[in-house]
């Protein structure tokens, strides 16, 4: 039976969505593994929505708390807000109680990746303190380390991410993720579905 990976985001203008798309083609590219974009519901309305700008939403589906249950294995990506994850995504994850209640995400494994407007904007305390949600689960946390090899290293060119997950700079908007981070979205993809695979013992 193929293993389940849930890939749960929060994208205001695309940023983290372009990783979740990359990312999905990582964990799509390990043999048994199916995997399934989902987002969490917008908490803003939408008339503040169109005053900040933010484009439509996708046609990716909108996932309720209790299907994270569903899953083998999750993956969630969300824009930083002064250093922590956006508060839709907290919101979603206050939403998880009965799933804590009962241990449903005990022992899944789980990984994190991440948008952030700039440099100093929190590419990594913003994953270090989403660690806080997966620890009260129970869940096992899957960093990618230094796996990307030189990739982790650059030091030419601005990019995203750490050993924590893949990441992205979203500067005032209008810059898109770059090359070398789509590429480190896959890695992140590929290897956390490796993982995930041995885990559940495929």
């Amino acid at each position: 039976m193929a293993t389940k990976v849930y890939i749960v985001y929060y994208s205001m203008y695309g940023h983290v969505e372009k990783l979740a798309e990359e990312i999905k083609k990582g964990a799509a590219s390990v043999a048994g593994v199916e995997v399934k974009l989902w987002q969490v519901p917008e908490t803003l309305p939408n008339d503040v929505l169109v005053k900040m700008s933010a484009p439509p939403k996708s046609d990716v589906p909108i996932i309720e708390a209790h299907q994270l249950a569903e899953a083998d294995a999750l993956l969630f990506g969300f824009p930083t807000r002064f250093g922590m994850m956006s508060a839709q995504f907290k919101a979603f994850m206050d939403a998880t109680g009965g799933l804590w209640r009962a241990q449903q995400l005990a022992g899944k494994p789980a990984g994190i990746f991440y948008s952030t407007g700039g440099q100093g904007g929190g590419q990594e305390t913003t994953p270090l303190t989403a660690i806080t949600q997966l620890a009260h689960h129970g869940m096992i946390f899957v960093p990618i380390g230094y796996t990307f090899g030189a990739g982790m290293f650059e030091m030419e060119k601005v990019t995203g991410g750490s050993p924590y997950g893949a990441g992205t700079f979203a500067g005032d908007g209008s810059r898109q993720p770059s090359e070398l981070e789509l590429e480190k979205a896959f890695h992140q993809g590929r290897y956390f579905a490796t993982i995930a695979k041995k885990l559940k013992g495929d």
